[in-house]
């Protein structure tokens, strides 16, 4: 159902916290035009936990104008399952082309309860349903079982893999097969992942980068390996920056730097200072000073 470069953009802010949808769209038009699959809005680097409900809502509604006929998912990703429940029933009203659902934020559910949770999310909003597993950033893990189990239910589509495991890539390939879209959530491990078997990335340094990123998935869909990594190779110390607890403050600076946007955040978090904003605007410095001339795909 879904496939390729898919970005998990970032929300823009005014100078006075409020949301500065100019800006978005013109990110968000930056990337489409770069020939990204779709978006995902709101998610960790989205500063999502960070937004109301109704900001989520319009930065959805944003996104779908920009998408168009390509899929515009909302992250779900809240304490309590009511919360998450009413937020996927407010973005299916929305328009919503589907849900990027993260099991728990706050309580770190068991099995039992994680498969609890996901279905009671997905019965809610009735969407097509991401199944977000990211046992480092959030500490639940999605297994390869738990997949398996809830693999009875139509909405569940597709699964963010962000375990920092390659191996679990090959691992719900081999017991699911093509059960599950598979996207690799982990920006340093995706030329791995996508010639593993994954069907899509979840990209981050996509919003500063989309044609580089785009470029090294579709040489790889094309069996172009040897092209996709050179490109791949001179992205690393980019894509390094997405495995990071700064990972929000490093992209937007990423994105200041590179497509002349700004690197506003809402806080708690700040902007870069000091050693960390030096050794960000440093790896941007070097790898726009060699960027790679892009061959001719498809």
């Amino acid at each position: 159902m879904w496939q390729g470069v898919i970005p998990a953009v970032t929300t823009k802010f005014n100078q006075d916290d409020t949301l500065d949808f100019k800006e978005m769209e013109r990110c968000f038009r930056y990337l489409m035009d770069a020939g990204c699959d779709g978006l995902i809005a709101c998610g960790s680097l989205g500063e999502g936990p960070l937004l109301s409900h109704a900001e989520r809502i319009d930065v959805l509604k944003l996104t779908k104008e920009v998408t168009g006929n390509k899929p515009a998912i909302l992250t779900v990703a809240e304490a309590a399952t009511r919360d998450a429940c009413a937020l996927a029933e407010k973005a299916a009203k929305a328009g919503a082309d589907g849900l990027m659902v993260v099991p728990s934020t706050i309580y770190h559910t068991n099995h039992r309860e994680t498969v609890a949770t996901l279905r009671s999310i997905a019965a809610a909003g009735d969407l097509p349903v991401m199944i977000y597993s990211n046992r480092l950033a959030y500490r639940v893990d999605v297994t390869t079982d738990m997949l398996e189990e809830l693999a009875d239910d139509a909405r569940f589509v597709a699964v963010k893999e962000s375990s920092d495991d390659i191996r679990r890539t090959t691992e719900i390939i081999n017991r699911l097969g093509s059960r599950y879209d598979l996207f690799t959530g982990v920006d340093n491990l995706a030329f791995e992942a996508l010639t593993a078997g994954a069907t899509g990335w979840v990209a981050g340094l996509v919003v500063a980068f989309p044609h580089e990123t785009v470029a090294i998935y579709r040489l790889i869909k094309a069996g172009r390996y040897n092209e996709a990594l050179d490109i791949y190779r001179w992205f690393r110390p980019l894509l390094d920056l997405d495995v990071s607890t700064y990972l929000v403050q490093n992209i937007k600076l990423v994105e200041a730097l590179a497509i002349d946007s700004n690197d506003r955040v809402r806080a708690p978090r700040l902007p870069l200072e000091g050693a960390l904003r030096t050794r960000v605007e440093q790896v941007v410095s070097t790898s726009l000073a060699n960027r790679p001339v892009l061959p001719a795909f498809n």
